[in-house]
């Protein structure tokens, strides 16, 4: 049996390969788009991407079965952690102007399984989000028409009572996302002018509800007759909040789309801040009015602006909102099919997906493939799926993303820089002779083969530290940290930041409803967790980090991207038993796609060596001390001659 059991080092080189992270080009401003987008594109693209379904019906939906009128309260901290969030992919728009968006972030800063498991679920995430966009479209269309369109397709076609999918085939949903494939494929330039026009249109709706809206307010509907403010109390609006992270997975098409911006560093981050702080502020008082209108258990979820205007006697006014709410919605509709293409396009040139993704039409210079394929897919999902059971599941999906960003942004901040690793020398040759130096510690490299290979020695009193070292002013109280290499201890305490979180999380959650925990027992487990989350965040801070000035970087690193950690993972736990099943089920088969086809085709999996000998070498240290170090050696790229049978070493003193 045991000659049947994976040896050591095969099972070391197997988690390699998981965790290997994306080598970035050195130019990455090349690209095989067009860069025509401005800062002013990107906005609005952010902004049609958050302001549509959800503002039109999510908002009446949460309002009338989750959290009441506080659904007010609901989007401010679903506002908030999205900040958080935000933040963190503006800053990684700026340094990677790179499509892919989270996939991308986590590439290149965690690992290769973990960038792929991101990028699966954020395939399903724009997927969903068009499917149930198309389904609130067209709701909305069949209510100015006095429902005559579901009313014929449940006569000529029937209904379905099946859990999870619609009581009826939506072919208008269906065609809405045809018609937006076609549009898509013909380029970025057609895609932002159509965006422009829908936005504009959106953004005049939404101040003619806001006016109405206040002038027909009666704060009579928020008292207590009619159930007050909090009818669900904080539980609800937690729940409400975490189906509200719809509202707000528009913002990262900004990421997406960084590839084709003129000048991502500025416009990125300037993008992400405009569109989200609009989008926001456009919740909380379109929902302030909404709920001050009429009551809000009289709310009708699918369409709730534009029910309550004919309600209170303006039919005018009714058909106008759902007019303009359509406009908003094709905004979104374009968004997603904007960014899933290039998501997918970005796994596909990496290796990770089917390479039939990664061709770009030389003429419109977009993956037209990819936009044919996943819009043809998003059409089968708005035919047949019911919209409340897409948004759960899209909530885990993007809060999930968000997370690994955040945690990303605290591995990549204290990680050396590439600049900072010595490159190989010319024709990939090794250089037997070690670096000059000051002979008072400076850093040497003996036959360094590539920029993750380097024995080096430290000088502890220099004043400058690298990216991941031990501030020098906690070295005598942390001396044993020292010993370990540049970003080794960054790097576990960042996951032992995000096991705190889970387990804190988990106990906040479920201690009281499902585990009916004593009080004594919750508590001490609250303690012993909240204990571990902050020592890890300190451990993280004692080190030391990038400090770059010349693109974005967010504030308070790593309090920001901690909290935004915490608050998405208890959010993530706050949604359906159901929903993490079906999210597990997606895991499973991206986990199958992944061991079938993007392991093995991986283009870091191309650039390892396929081969590889042990070569002993000395290294002399200031100290004048001898040490022998035997590690593999990546082999050059012309046939090595025979070593002689006196010696198989190269020994250099």
């Amino acid at each position: 049996m045991a000659r049947w059991l994976p040896r050591s080092t095969d099972l070391t080189r197997f988690c390699q390969k998981l965790n290997r992270v994306k080598t970035l080009e050195d130019d990455m401003m090349e690209t095989s788009f067009n860069r025509c987008l401005s800062t002013i594109d990107l906005t609005l693209l952010g902004i049609g991407g958050m302001v549509g379904s959800g503002l039109y019906v999510l908002t009446g939906t949460v309002a009338k079965e989750i959290a009441g009128p506080a659904v007010i309260v609901s989007f401010i901290i679903a506002g908030f952690a999205s900040l958080l969030a935000a933040l963190c992919y503006a800053e990684f728009g700026a340094r990677v102007p790179k499509t892919g968006s989270a996939y991308m972030f986590t590439y290149v800063s965690v690992g290769e399984i973990w960038a792929f498991l991101i990028g699966w679920n954020v395939l399903l995430e724009y997927m969903i989000g068009g499917a149930a966009v198309a389904r609130a479209w067209s709701g909305y269309l069949d209510s100015i028409f006095n429902h005559k369109i579901k009313n014929f397709t449940e006569t000529h076609v029937g209904t379905w009572q099946v859990p999870f999918l619609a009581h009826y085939p939506d072919f208008l949903a269906a065609a809405i996302l045809l018609v937006a494939t076609a549009f898509i494929s013909f380029g970025a330039k057609v895609s932002s002018w159509l965006n422009h026009v829908f936005s504009a249109i959106s953004m005049g709706v939404i101040l003619f509800i806001l006016i109405m809206g206040f002038v027909l307010a009666q704060p009579k509907n928020w008292s207590t007759q009619e159930g007050g403010f909090a009818p669900f109390g904080l539980s609800g609006i937690m729940a409400g909040t975490a189906t509200c992270f719809y509202a707000f997975v528009g913002f990262d098409v900004i990421a997406a789309s960084s590839e084709e911006a003129r000048n991502p560093q500025r416009a990125v981050p300037r993008a992400i801040a405009f569109s989200l702080g609009l989008a926001t502020g456009a919740y909380i008082l379109v929902s302030v009015v909404l709920t001050l209108m009429v009551p809000w258990h009289t709310l009708d979820p699918d369409s709730a602006l534009a029910d309550a205007f004919y309600r209170r006697g303006y039919a005018w006014a009714g058909f106008l909102v759902a007019a303009g709410s359509i406009c908003a919605m094709n905004t979104v509709l374009l968004s997603n099919l904007f960014s899933l293409p290039r998501i997918v396009y970005a796994m596909a040139e990496d290796g990770l997906f089917f390479q039939v993704f990664s061709r770009v039409h030389p003429r419109t210079q977009v993956p037209v493939i990819g936009i044919v394929v996943f819009g043809l897919l998003m059409a089968l999902l708005a035919l047949v799926f019911d919209l409340e059971a897409l948004v759960q599941f899209l909530s885990i999906g993007t809060l999930l993303a968000y997370t690994f960003v955040a945690a990303s942004i605290i591995v990549l901040r204290f990680q050396q820089q590439k600049a900072d690793v010595p490159a190989p020398t010319a024709g990939g040759q090794p250089n037997p002779e070690p670096h000059e130096g000051p002979s008072t510690g400076e850093l040497k490299e003996y036959e360094s083969f590539s920029d993750k290979i380097q024995l080096v020695d430290r000088d502890k009193s220099k004043e400058h530290r690298e990216p991941g070292q031990l501030k020098a002013a906690f070295e005598p109280y942390l001396e044993f940290l020292s010993d370990f290499y540049p970003g080794e201890v960054v790097m576990v305490a960042v996951v032992t930041l995000m096991v705190s979180a889970i387990c804190l999380c988990s106990v906040l959650v479920f201690g009281n409803s499902h585990l009916h925990l004593p009080t004594w027992s919750y508590s001490l487990l609250l303690v012993l967790f909240s204990l571990g989350f902050l020592l890890s965040l300190l451990l993280i801070w004692v080190h030391e980090q990038q400090q770059n000035t010349q693109t974005f970087q967010i504030p308070l690193v790593p309090l920001s991207p901690a909290l935004s950690i915490v608050l998405n993972i208890y959010l993530m736990l706050k949604l359906s038993y159901m929903t993490w099943l079906r999210f597990a089920i997606w895991l499973l088969l991206g986990l199958l796609v992944y061991f079938g086809y993007g392991i093995w085709h991986s283009k870091e999996n191309l650039r390892e060596p396929r081969a590889q000998c042990i070569s002993a070498r000395y290294v002399v240290f200031p100290s004048g001390s001898l040490e022998e170090r035997v590690q593999p050696v990546q082999p050059s790229a012309q046939p090595a001659p025979p070593l002689p049978d006196t010696d198989t070493t190269d020994r250099k003193r």
